[in-house]
């Protein structure tokens, strides 16, 4: 495990990508050593810890790729997020959602991906956000809910139609197209 964390630090992106993979081989154990590396003082090097807790198949992982939503740069809590859509775990829904309100457009997005990732679980808190955020949060909800496709979204979505956005409209419609509630139109 010594060597392939060296190679995660190496600066060389293929080496670091295939140990993150690898490292997900040593589970538990790979934590405390990546646990330290997210707390380090270098952007690269909490990035590379952050990406590989994505591949790590123990609970664990989960709360430290949380914490890596709050870190000070935006690369490392797009990774985190990208990385909690990896793992879709419910504990990470609070923290998805807050993500989603967030000013990084990108991270914003990873954050709804992620959530919609988590499924059917992350539904309660879509539709909240979906009935009580502002705009681009509502949007990235819909947007999530839409991939999801579960039915208690319909009387949201059927109120996000008569609404005064073209977008949150697209994606009420999607949505109910994906449950086979879509409106249909017939020529006389």
């Amino acid at each position: 495990m010594d060597a392939l964390l060296v190679d995660l630090m190496s600066g060389d992106d293929e080496r670091a990508e295939s140990a993150a993979r690898r490292l997900g081989e040593y589970g538990e154990a790979a934590l405390d050593a990546l646990r330290e590396l997210t707390a380090d003082s270098r952007v690269d090097t909490r990035w590379w810890a952050t990406r590989a807790l994505a591949e790590i198949p123990h609970e664990g992982a989960i709360p430290l790729l949380v914490e890596a939503l709050h870190d000070v740069d935006p690369a490392v809590r797009q990774c985190a997020a990208l990385g909690l859509g990896r793992r879709a775990d419910l504990r990470a829904v609070p923290a998805l959602v807050e993500a989603m309100s967030s000013e990084d457009a990108l991270l914003a997005r990873l954050a709804a991906n992620s959530l919609a990732c988590i499924g059917t679980g992350a539904v309660p808190a879509l539709l909240d956000s979906l009935e009580k955020g502002r705009l681009p949060v509502r949007l990235e909800a819909a947007r999530a809910l839409a991939q999801i496709g579960d039915t208690r979204a319909i009387p949201a979505f059927f109120k996000a139609l008569d609404e005064d956005s073209a977008l949150l409209e697209y994606w009420a419609n999607e949505g109910l197209e994906k449950m086979g509630v879509g409106m249909m139109f017939f020529k006389p």
